[in-house]
């Protein structure tokens, strides 16, 4: 019975331990197996935490994109350069610059963690495309295992890195297979994701007044150059209102502006700056005198025109209107002057008065046996003897009547002949003529008196001592006129024994004029 039971025993033991042996090794398949399948899981999906510079989370596609600076970073490039997009950042280059892309080894983006992740692991950049499905042909995959190699390298923040010693961009090919792209892709012969070009297939919905811009997987509106967007409308920029642009007028139009000029200036070449118009060298109006000013112009006259009230053309001045005292005798206007005129017997001097002509220094038609006497105005001829019966000349102009005559008793003993001239419309009382004893004999009286010529009164004589006398104009006289006044000297002896008389025969010519 004990060794029964002790076997027994003993073998339930061993069914014991056998049976414990099998449920460890289930437990230990099970766990295994549990492990096996979330390193499975975690080694299919993907997960990114955060991105590097340049690239931002997209969540839809569950993973990084690139950020576009060139539409997000106002005036993003100075100096006239333009901005080129690039994946982490964006260039800037010239205007003129062509960018040629190589489809074979495009420019990849980088996904997120790439830097930290490269240092860590030692990844090569071919694991690059692969995470962030980036592929040549510039399309992108539906998922990163399209891709996956036999080699995996885990790095920083869960980002599973896989690399293809072998090929490390080699992309599956497999025309029957179809991939799902994001949306603004679509999927290429190539089995790869590519940018849809919505504004060259049409798919777009920009109004008729906008612009379509294509952009990767999507597109924008843009409204045409001088106009901006409000709402969904594009309304016109009034360039006018950002001062200052124009330098004196602006004038907006749809979608532009154009400046213009105030009258007397005109448009530079630039479309922008007012210049000054010399209108006296472009189209001179002016009839004489030009002078350019800043804007305008305005016109001057020569001496003795004025301007007319068309303010251009130029009238002459009348100047012989304007006054009577421009010439002593006669004004005569001429175009831009006048000139002044003499009568005949007179000559101009300094232009505007007269002088009498000394025709008997110059030219007469006096005869041998005459003499010329000038006066104001002309000449005239008188006899050289002017002497008559019985009276002979004993000198010149002195005639004398010889005692021995019997004639010669009841007349003057002696004649002489005098001659003056005087100027129209000489002022009154005017001396204009003395006579003078030219013997004097003791004992006697001299008195003076106007004998003839004197019928109107125009003359008087005036005694000025006992042997003299002045002859007084008192009446104004008007020429031409000739006047001969027989002006007699009485002389008488005190003692009444002796009287005789001489006679001096005055010939006064008034001039025609006042000068």
């Amino acid at each position: 019975m004990r060794s029964s039971v002790g076997y027994s025993t003993r073998n339930l033991e061993m069914a014991l331990l056998v049976w414990r042996v099998t449920m460890l090794q289930t437990v230990f398949l099970t766990m295994l197996t549990v492990v096996l399948v979330r390193s499975q899981y975690t080694e299919e999906t993907i997960t990114y935490t955060q991105c590097t510079d340049g690239y931002e989370w997209d969540p839809v596609r569950q993973q990084c994109k690139d950020i576009d600076e060139c539409d997000i970073v106002p005036d993003a490039c100075k100096g006239g350069m333009k901005c080129v997009n690039h994946y982490g950042g964006y260039l800037c280059l010239p205007k003129t610059a062509q960018i040629i892309v190589n489809n074979e080894q495009p420019q990849q983006e980088t996904p997120a963690a790439e830097a930290s992740s490269g240092a860590a692991t030692g990844s090569i950049a071919a694991s690059s495309v692969a995470t962030s499905g980036v592929v040549p042909g510039g399309g992108f995959m539906a998922s990163a295992t399209a891709v996956a190699g036999p080699e995996v390298q885990t790095g920083r923040n869960n980002f599973v890195i896989r690399r293809n010693p072998a090929d490390p961009q080699r992309i599956p090919s497999n025309p029957s297979h179809r991939i799902q792209c994001a949306a603004g892709y679509e999927q290429s012969e190539h089995n790869v994701c590519q940018d849809i070009d919505e504004c060259t297939s049409g798919t777009h919905n920009c109004r008729e007044d906008q612009v379509c811009i294509n952009l990767r997987g999507s597109f924008t509106c843009q409204c045409l150059p001088g106009y901006q967007k409000r709402g969904e409308q594009c309304v016109d920029i009034d360039e006018c209102t950002v001062p200052p642009y124009c330098h004196q007028r602006c004038v907006n139009t749809p979608g532009s502006f154009y400046c213009q000029c105030n009258p007397g200036f005109q448009l530079a070449a630039n479309n922008y700056t007012c210049v000054d118009i010399n209108e006296c060298d472009a189209s001179n109006q002016c009839a004489q005198q030009c002078y350019n000013i800043l804007g305008s112009f305005i016109c001057q006259c020569n001496q003795g025109y004025e301007l007319s009230s068309d303010r251009l053309s130029c009238e002459d001045i009348d100047e012989c209107r304007t006054s009577s005292y421009l010439c002593q005798y006669q004004c005569v206007n001429e175009p831009g002057k006048f000139s002044c005129m003499c009568p005949q017997g007179y000559q101009v001097v300094r232009s505007r008065t007269c002088q009498d002509i000394n025709e008997c220094e110059t030219t007469n038609e006096c005869r041998e046996d005459e003499m010329c006497w000038n006066y104001h105005g002309g000449f005239r001829c008188y006899p050289r003897n002017p002497c008559q019966d019985p009276y002979v000349l004993t000198s010149e102009n002195r005639c004398v009547c010889p005692v021995s005559n019997a004639m010669c008793r009841e007349g003057p003993q002696s004649i002489v002949y005098k001659y003056m001239s005087i100027r129209s419309d000489r002022s009154v009382p005017s001396d204009i003529f003395q006579i003078q004893a030219t013997t004097i004999y003791a004992n006697t009286i001299n008195t003076f008196r106007i004998k003839s010529g004197n019928e109107n009164g125009e003359f008087y004589l005036r005694q000025t001592s006992p042997v003299s006398a002045m002859l007084v104009l008192v009446k104004s006289l008007s020429g031409p006129r000739e006047y001969i006044v027989d002006l007699e000297m009485l002389t008488v002896s005190s003692i009444g024994t002796f009287r005789t008389s001489s006679v001096l025969r005055l010939t006064i010519i008034v001039g025609p004029f006042s000068f």
